[in-house]
């Protein structure tokens, strides 16, 4: 299953986070002490690795200012425990599985399973509870539980009219004799008398599948060494400190455990054994490690000796150090950069989990993971997180650095900012605390810093900006664009000036952030012109209701044609762009698109065409493509202008026009 959304309320800085999705990889954006932090730790606890982590302490995590007040409430029976993180989890094919073979497929009536963690009730529990909530169709399930058992024809009719009754259906199975079915038809009704077909559902067949939450920030980082005696005596009672788990996870990397290294004498087997881990964990950091490619890991395990550090003096110690090829010098793990020893560090553990866990499913939580790397290192991690976490792994991190934020993928970030130490007055507890946005026309200034300068990287490598930038969806648009603006000046009239910079900037999703980043810049005149469509009318609206712009600055296609609804293609008319999606596709489709071909009534050539595709597929396995017709435009224009409507001419025109007076 994976985690879809999260929400977390009344910890530490956050009173109410607002609910916020989870992706493959997200990324948690917001200067410091905004409570990106907060959030993964709730989140942690909701299932976490160590599972001695789950409980919440009322004193330690309730907000400060108010814990008395609650406390009271609790005692006092005015109000429940507060409910402190929620989880939302998409359940996915294996997990249907399980469920619709025992129940069918009816069973429940959506995919969603919801779990959250409270308080410890001062009352009496003395634990944090988790609660879940699955909405399970109870008559199908049972249903379908009937007619797949193995009993008698008359005994299923029976059963199936007395559903409403579970426990009349058990006497009814117990006036028959007694088969392996009928035993466990009996066992699972009974369990559903006592709760219900949620619980046995979840209890059953799902809670093992809950995903697993693996939590790292810089404490968990290895020293470099360690006293094997005292690490065994800490693994014993349950009492690892943070920097064990790596080492530990070094340790099985290797194949061997604790005793084996007290025991054994120096033996070659040791020797390869460590010398193996060493060489793992080396390849490991070396591909995604560009900063130095000339060091090599090495563990030694030796008595103690009367100069060690102290806590060595005694016993028997493991030494991993780091050897520079280059340099020809070892040198402890503890002494490198902090950048580098977090990144071992990682590997280490992470190897040991991805080992124990095999096959399960476990969401990382890394807290300011690049904190000690510099750009060109965080970019490495952020490679590291792209190629060889996301298949595997959810992965949610935080950051404050630029160059931890992917430019290539915006709709990861979630701003987090603490609207509290943005005010000095008190603010109502609604609006008050750490919050959570996906859109970033929420945001602060300050919490949109690494956003800006993870565009201006990306603005730096691509070049598509410049004082006048007019913002459009993608490359076909600047295509269509620069090709009909040259064809107006050249024909004498007027085109798009060329004081105006076209940005494309990925697809429509990417337009707000784009636009909120760029449109915050001093000195920047910024415009678009864009598609609109009816879902995206609000998030186009607030590009000036929330003052980025001037309602002026957003233009959309659909200002300059007929439909209420309109793409570029929309500009040129139905007939001319099934000319150029003929063309362009001419070898792939079985006969010519016409316009009466299509029937569907959307305003949206595109939408007409892609439905159209629909019932009657491209051939050779192609899939349609906007950039195709827009490339078959540019390239075969000398011999398309004679065919290009003179309405559209005109409507590309009045856009331009329009913008040129922006300027």
């Amino acid at each position: 299953m994976k985690l879809i959304a999260t929400r977390v309320k009344e910890y530490k800085s956050i009173w109410d986070s607002n609910d916020f999705e989870i992706g493959d990889i997200t990324c948690l954006v917001g200067k410091n002490e905004a409570g990106k932090t907060a959030l993964l730790e709730a989140l942690y606890k909701l299932n976490p690795i160590i599972s001695t982590d789950s409980e919440f302490d009322v004193t330690n995590d309730y907000p400060r200012a108010e814990v008395s007040d609650y406390e009271e409430d609790v005692s006092e029976e005015n109000r429940e425990p507060a409910t402190v993180v929620e989880g939302t989890f998409e359940l996915q094919g294996d997990d249907m599985e399980a469920i619709t073979s025992l129940f069918g497929k009816k069973a429940l009536k959506n995919k969603k399973l919801t779990l959250s963690r409270k308080y410890p009730d001062s009352r009496g529990s003395v634990t944090s509870t988790r609660t879940f909530s699955l909405e399970a169709n109870k008559d199908e399930s049972i249903k379908y539980l009937i007619q797949k058992a193995n009993i008698p024809a008359d005994l299923q009719k029976k059963l199936t009219e007395a559903m409403d009754d579970v426990a009349a259906m058990l006497d009814l199975i117990a006036t028959v004799e007694a088969t392996e079915d009928t035993k466990r038809l009996t066992k699972i009704l009974k369990v559903i008398q006592e709760h219900d077909v949620s619980w046995y559902i979840y209890n059953k067949l799902l809670s093992s599948r809950v995903p697993k939450f693996l939590y790292f920030d810089e404490y968990y980082q290895m020293k470099g060494h360690e006293n094997i005696e005292a690490l065994k005596s800490r693994q014993e009672s349950a009492d690892l400190e943070q920097s064990d788990y790596p080492m530990l996870g070094l340790i099985g990397l290797a194949r061997l455990d604790l005793d084996q290294l007290l025991e054994s004498a120096r033996t070659q087997d040791l020797v390869n054994k460590l010398e193996g881990a060493g060489n793992r964990l080396s390849k490991k950091v070396l591909q995604y490690w560009s900063q130095n490619k000339h060091v090599q890991m090495r563990f030694d395990v030796r008595p103690a000796r009367p100069n060690d550090p102290p806590g060595l003096t005694s016993g028997t110690n493991i030494w991993a150090n780091v050897y520079d090829s280059r340099h020809m010098v070892s040198t402890n793990l503890g002494t490198r950069s902090r950048g580098f020893v977090w990144f071992f560090s990682f590997l280490a553990w992470y190897s040991q989990i991805e080992k124990d866990y095999k096959g399960s499913n476990v969401i990382l939580l890394l807290d300011e993971p690049g904190l000690f790397l510099h750009g060109k290192a965080q970019e490495d991690l952020l490679n590291y997180f792209e190629q060889e976490l996301k298949d595997k792994h959810q992965t949610i991190y935080t950051t404050h650095s630029p160059f931890m934020v992917d430019s290539r993928h915006f709709e990861r970030v979630r701003i987090v900012q603490d609207s509290g130490i943005e005010h000095e007055d008190k603010m109502p507890k609604e609006n008050d605390g750490t919050k959570v946005f996906t859109d970033v026309l929420e945001a602060h200034e300050d919490s949109l810093f690494p956003l800006q300068g993870a565009l201006g990287y990306e603005i730096y490598q691509t070049l598509f900006v410049g004082k006048n930038c007019l913002v459009v969806e993608g490359v076909s648009d600047l295509l269509f664009i620069q090709t009909v603006s040259t064809f107006l000046e050249r024909s004498g009239r007027t085109g798009l000036s060329t004081d105006w910079t076209i940005t494309p900037v990925g697809g429509s999703d990417k337009v707000p952030t784009f636009v909120s980043l760029l449109g915050s810049q001093r000195g920047l005149n910024v415009a678009t012109l864009i598609d609109y469509q009816k879902k995206d009318a609000q998030t186009i609206e607030n590009l000036f209701k929330k003052k980025l712009l001037q309602k002026k600055n957003v233009l959309t296609f659909a200002d300059f044609t007929e439909g209420k609804e309109a793409d570029i293609e929309d500009m040129f008319g139905t007939d001319f762009y099934l000319k150029l999606v003929n063309g362009e596709y001419e070898s792939e489709l079985k006969k010519a698109i016409t316009a009466t071909s299509l029937k569907s009534n959307h305003p949206r050539v595109l939408v007409k065409i892609e439905e159209y595709l629909q019932e009657y597929p491209l051939l050779k396995k192609a899939s349609f493509s906007h950039y195709r017709p827009a490339r078959y435009f540019v390239e075969n224009f000398d011999k398309l202008v004679g065919d290009l409507p003179k309405n559209a001419v005109d409507r590309f025109e009045k856009a331009f026009l329009t913008l040129n007076k922006l300027l």
